[in-house]
């Protein structure tokens, strides 16, 4: 048997992230990324494999020993978060597992690839016990690393978006470039689904209601990278550019898709595999309408009776898309409303919104026998009392199927990170602070109130909303006494806060 070139490792951070809720609740999806490289070195002519430490449920000793049996020239450590916009906490099982190998073995190589990799290139490598550090996709830096001499700083030189260190300095090479829109299916020829365990992902419990099948097998993928918004909140764009501190447009437009013809492919492959469950994992699939129209007809024509979730902003969405989007199999949408107040919107870069009635478009959607996930922040930089009340009041009377609420985070890569170092606001002193459902959760204070009394509304919000009865009452209604139940089981569940006094 040939040495393994490269080992891709999710790393697992679920237990402390989630709390209570990592053992049923929160989903346990495919690590995309990790997978899109898998199969992009693959292809390359490198041995790779893939270890999923959360869906295997290993904890840093059990993932070191597994690395450790498969002996790798490289480990690649890919960070990102279930939502799209969150890697920063999955930094803690990452940190966990780089402490245990460098306490066990000491000889591997190893690579922080993702988000907050990114975002913070320097810091990263300056907190953590690894060798380098990707800034960018990373497909063209791992390809260039795994053909040098990794103990040789001059060839090190050569590898594009790499930072590593040289005569105890800390170094960056030349941004690797972008792969292009005409490159995308040669360059990320979809998902190594082989070298993931399949049986063991399971959704969203809500994605499941709509039919009531078990929550496993399920899936996840992206038919489109980046985002042309920038929302000060967000950190999406953080690989997709050459992105330092000073500069947060660094990725701004960046997107790129694949051709709809490329991607129905995935999906039969996926169709092949006994999958139903479905997360279209792009921060943006309603956009451009050639792309996911298209794509949207190809899944219509094959009958594929998929249960597809998707993302889509409240100014993206046309009465005229909803009709195909339905018959495509998206029975979800998750659409990012944020606020119930247009300053507080606006400040955040988000948009006013002011052409789009809210509360038309979500009925709309809902009559086409779509779903709706309303997507919430409490304590954006505007936010009070009263503006955050807005935002529950709005929830409240729009009563989707289902609602997120967050607390605003400054993520590294985002515009709120840099207006946080400049205005000495209190981040987390640790990984899973950024975490919007650990004890150490530490949410940003806005302008006008203290970070632990935005936890402290976005906590009892949550109840409000889940235990109002006009709610459950819809929830019964639409898919049966069962699902009820599980809603109200949630509720019981308490996550514990540090800075609430738990």
């Amino acid at each position: 048997m040939s040495k393994l070139d490269v080992l891709f490792v999710h790393p697992n951070g679920a237990p402390i992230i989630y709390q209570e809720l990592s053992k049923t609740y929160s989903a346990i999806e495919p690590p995309i990324w990790a997978a899109l490289m898998a199969n992009n070195t693959r292809k390359n002519g490198w041995t790779t494999q893939l270890l999923d430490c959360e869906a295997e449920r290993l904890n840093a000793t059990e993932s070191a020993d597994a690395i450790g049996t498969l002996n790798p020239r490289l480990v690649a450590i890919v960070i990102y978060g279930q939502q799209p916009s969150a890697s920063t906490q999955n930094m803690a099982g990452t940190n966990a597992l780089l402490a245990e190998l460098k306490e066990r073995y000491g000889r591997f190589k190893t690579v922080l690839i993702g988000l907050h990799p990114s975002a913070v290139s320097r810091q990263t490598l300056g907190d953590e016990q690894t060798d380098f550090v990707c800034q960018g996709e990373g497909p063209h830096t791992v390809n260039a690393l795994l053909s040098v001499d990794m103990n040789d700083t001059s060839q090190l030189a050569t590898v594009p978006g790499l930072w590593y260190r040289e005569d105890g300095k800390i170094v960056c090479t030349k941004p690797a470039p972008i792969i292009a829109q005409e490159d995308l299916a040669n360059e990320l020829p979809g998902m190594a689904w082989d070298l993931l365990p399949m049986d063991k992902y399971r959704t969203s419990n809500w994605h499941a209601m709509t039919n009531n099948d078990d929550r496993t097998p399920f899936a996840s993928l992206y038919t489109s990278l980046g985002c042309p918004f920038k929302c000060s909140f967000c950190c999406i764009n953080a690989p997709f550019g050459n992105n330092n501190l000073e500069n947060w447009d660094y990725g701004r437009n960046k997107f790129r898709y694949w051709d709809p013809e490329y991607v129905i492919k995935e999906f039969e492959q996926l169709h092949q595999m006994g999958i139903r469950n479905v997360k279209l994992a792009d921060e943006m699939f309603v956009l451009y309408k050639n792309h996911f129209m298209k794509l949207c007809e190809l899944l219509h024509e094959r009958r594929y009776d998929f249960n597809i979730w998707a993302y889509a902003r409240i100014d993206t969405v046309k009465e005229e898309y909803l009709e195909t989007l339905k018959k495509a199999g998206i029975n979800w949408l998750a659409l990012g409303i944020e606020s119930g107040n247009t300053v507080v919107r606006k400040d955040v870069i988000k948009g006013k919104f002011t052409e789009v009635n809210i509360r038309d478009l979500v009925e709309k959607i809902q009559d086409h026998g779509i779903n709706v996930i309303g997507n919430y922040i409490f304590g954006l930089p505007e936010d009070n009392v009263e503006t955050m009340q807005d935002t529950l009041d709005l929830a409240a009377d729009l009563n989707c199927e289902f609602a997120n609420f967050y607390s605003a985070m400054a993520y590294p890569g985002s515009k709120l990170y840099l207006d946080a170092l400049k205005e000495n606001w209190k981040l987390p002193d640790t990984y899973v602070g950024y975490s919007q459902h650990s004890y150490e959760t530490m949410p940003l204070p806005t302008k006008h109130i203290a970070a632990a009394e935005v936890l402290k509304f976005r906590d009892e919000a949550f109840l409000k909303y889940y235990k109002n009865t006009e709610y459950l009452d819809m929830i019964e209604s639409k898919f049966g006494l069962p699902t009820r139940s599980g809603i109200e089981d949630m509720t019981k569940i308490k996550l514990k806060r540090k800075i609430l006094g738990d």
